[in-house]
């Protein structure tokens, strides 16, 4: 799978973590919040490998787990709760040995779909898909939230101080910016258009490639989208809900080089304002 293939090459294996809340005995047959975070404990490209300058920092490439990990923790304390809440936590290290994975390869993942790799960097949305693929198999979701560092171009389009979401119901998208201004974490909403995403990914070998055709086709949008590709048949599910967030920027502040926490209080408190519905 796409968790498997970036992990493959490290000393520790890869690992598909997940956590469940059920706060009462009767939740367990309500639709349920689930949490994915993209953990890449170190990235340094695979065999697609960053330069010397761009690797430094990529420590710093876990942060959505790091964040979907603190969020869980604190909901699941929380008195009140009614409908499940679940944390999946795909954690590995893009690493470089003579079994990494390599451009041209093809990979099937947890969805079924297979993936031309041709950019063993773009690596988040591979382990993504698997664990979008793992919430929609297992845990009965009637919404879920991925957070990632994701894309460089995440800077580019919202900045160092806004997450980027893409997110398939206006409802949610709208809660999300509200609560992100309310508790610090801010988001901006960047183009929901998978008829015009999706072409990117064309593969003549495979259901898709990994990495875009078009760099200048927003970016942030189509690396969203790769991850919606593994989860079809539940978007078109009626009422089913799905945000995803990119916050590679937002995770660490450029002047001291330290985590921000970015996510945690983001997540939270949707997740409270979905709790309340």
């Amino acid at each position: 799978g796409g968790l498997y293939g970036v992990g493959k090459a490290a000393a520790n294996p890869p690992a598909l973590v997940t956590l469940k809340h059920y706060p009462t005995p009767e939740s367990k047959t309500l639709p349920s919040i689930v949490l994915v975070g993209k953990g890449i404990v170190y990235d340094t490209g695979g065999l697609s490998i960053k330069t010397k300058t761009g690797m430094p920092g990529m420590k710093r490439d876990m942060g959505g787990a790091a964040a979907i990990l603190g969020a869980f923790c604190s909901i699941a304390q929380e008195q009140g709760n009614q409908r499940p809440v679940h944390a999946i936590l795909c954690l590995a290290e893009n690493a470089v040995s003579p079994i990494a994975t390599r451009p041209d390869d093809v990979h099937t993942l947890l969805s079924g779909r297979t993936v031309e790799i041709n950019n063993t960097d773009a690596e988040g949305r591979l382990v993504l898909a698997d664990g979008v693929a793992a919430a929609v198999q297992h845990l009965n979701p009637g919404t879920i939230m991925d957070m990632a560092t994701l894309t460089g171009a995440q800077g580019v389009a919202t900045g160092r101080f806004f997450g980027a979401i893409y997110c398939n119901d206006e409802d949610l998208e709208t809660k999300a910016i509200t609560v992100g201004r309310s508790c610090g974490d801010l988001v901006h909403a960047v183009p929901y258009a998978p008829e015009f995403f999706i072409p990117e990914f064309k593969s003549a070998v495979a259901d898709m490639k990994n990495s875009v055709g078009d760099r200048a086709n927003a970016q942030v949008s189509c690396a969203g989208q790769f991850i919606a590709n593994h989860m079809q048949s539940y978007l078109e599910e009626e009422g089913k809900q799905w945000i995803h967030i990119d916050m590679a920027y937002p995770v660490h502040d450029k002047k001291d080089e330290r985590a921000t926490g970015y996510g945690v209080a983001l997540l939270h408190s949707l997740v409270k304002q979905l709790q309340q519905e």
